[in-house]
């Protein structure tokens, strides 16, 4: 974006993730200015496990992921109890 001098929150560019998937990612985006969106398929399970399987298919480190997003919960929720408050 900055190659072609667009600022991080252009109207015209956002970055769209499913809910849940590699928040990390999207929250230091957003965090840095860009424009962020999460997406939440919803309706029936028998019409959204087809499409939540093909997603975890095709995102071949689904299963490094989510170790990796555990351990960020982790110390985000330790880095929050140490906060004086």
């Amino acid at each position: 974006m900055e190659k072609h001098g667009l600022l991080p929150q252009d109207e015209r560019v956002w970055f769209a993730q499913l809910y849940g998937m590699s928040d990390h990612i999207s929250f230091n985006l957003a965090r840095n200015g860009y424009n962020v969106v999460k997406y939440l398929p919803y309706g029936p399970v028998r019409a959204v496990m087809p499409y939540l399987f093909r997603r975890a298919e095709e995102n071949t480190s689904v299963a490094g992921q989510s170790s990796r997003e555990l351990m960020l919960i982790r110390m985000e929720l330790h880095r929050r109890r140490q906060q004086p408050g």
